[in-house]
């Protein structure tokens, strides 16, 4: 069932006084219907509107992207792109790898979890600095939980990152520019411990995928990924933190069939399924807009 906003909840969504939703209402400019009186604003085309805003104009030829999907790894998007059909390849080389990417030509869209040096919201302030071009816009997959993944029953007796010091425990850990080590250092700034203090293994991860198995082969002790990856090799998941992945795209390539065949998946039941089965997502937020620049 569609998502009605009310003028009240609409004008919050779009950070507006309510006098000026009215007035775009009045004017026709913004997607709306009036029912028993009162006006409600589809949620969809108000995401459309939003992305289609202040378009007008005569643009720049620009190289038609690649057919790829860059950037970070996720296993619900990695699923999502084959089981939709939208006949995008995919090319997981970590989250700046696809903001590079992105900003190339070299892929339709980018898998981001970038945390903000700041503080602040993830993802927004790396693609307002990156100056991609292509007029981005940052559109929510899921939500997902961060931690550790350690082997089954803890032989160490794991229960956070201090213990990776007392404890001497061998850590995995990703490749430069990856959002998930971009992560890690967040959370040792945050609990005072220098990356010379661990004991990293030689050769990073190149995915949530590697890190697992690095771990359930013993290879490595522990390592920082997403919960679906440590529940999909059977390992013990310690949760550290929330993200929000979003995908990176162009405003016009954001309505294109590959684009859309892929946002199409995510309002299936098969796509609500495959989350809850995978594990430690929330998709309360999936499509919503949270950066569309002007």
């Amino acid at each position: 069932m569609q998502q009605l906003m009310t003028t009240r909840e609409v004008a919050e969504y779009l950070r507006l006084k309510e006098r000026k939703v009215y007035e775009l209402v009045r004017t026709g400019a913004i997607p709306c219907t009036r029912v028993t009186g009162k006006w409600l604003f589809p949620k969809a085309l108000i995401d459309r509107w939003l992305l289609e805003h202040g378009e007008g104009g005569a643009h720049e030829m620009r190289p038609t992207p690649a057919p790829v999907v860059a950037g970070s790894h996720d296993p619900l998007l990695e699923w999502a792109v084959q089981a939709s059909g939208c006949g995008l390849a995919l090319l997981f080389g970590g989250s700046l790898d696809g903001l590079s990417r992105f900003a190339r030509n070299e892929a339709v869209t980018a898998g981001l979890h970038i945390p903000d040096s700041q503080g602040m919201e993830d993802n927004v302030s790396a693609v307002r600095e990156a100056g991609t071009g292509r007029e981005p816009v940052l559109i929510e997959w899921a939500r997902r939980r961060q931690g550790l993944m350690v082997a089954p029953g803890d032989p160490l007796g794991i229960a956070g990152l201090a213990d990776l010091v007392t404890r001497g425990a061998r850590l995995i850990d990703r490749q430069p520019g990856a959002g998930s080590r971009l992560r890690l250092d967040r959370l040792l700034e945050e609990a005072g411990i220098a990356r010379a203090d661990l004991a990293i293994v030689d050769e990073p991860a190149i995915n949530e995928n590697d890190v697992a198995r690095e771990v359930h082969a013993g290879h490595a002790d522990a390592g920082l990924g997403i919960e679906a990856a440590a529940r999909e090799a059977g390992l013990e998941f310690l949760p550290l933190a929330d993200e929000r992945f979003d995908l990176l795209v162009g405003r016009r390539d954001y309505f294109e069939p590959p684009f859309q065949a892929l946002l199409a998946i995510t309002r299936t039941r098969r796509f609500a399924e495959r989350a809850a089965t995978l594990g430690g997502y929330d998709l309360s937020g999936t499509g919503a807009v949270h950066y569309n620049a002007a």
